[in-house]
């Protein structure tokens, strides 16, 4: 049973350099999680409105490079 001792150090000493290595690392970039939230909101809006005016100006051509395969 001498290994599980030495299993809950390294497993100790991993966790602390895990926690080590994220320290300070945050995907925020100093947002609140709504503004976060809100932010991403709006990125996808405009996402979906480029794809959709795209759409209609493609229908408008007649179709023209809708049957495409990538």
């Amino acid at each position: 049973m001498t290994r599980g001792n030495q299993r809950e150090q390294a497993r100790l000493k991993n966790l602390k350099k895990k926690e080590k290595e994220n320290k300070g690392k945050s995907s925020l970039n100093g947002l609140t999680i709504n503004q976060k939230k809100e932010n991403d909101a709006a990125i996808m809006r405009a996402k979906q409105e480029a794809a959709l005016a795209k759409k209609t100006q493609e229908a408008a051509n007649g179709g023209a490079g809708s049957g495409k395969k990538k």
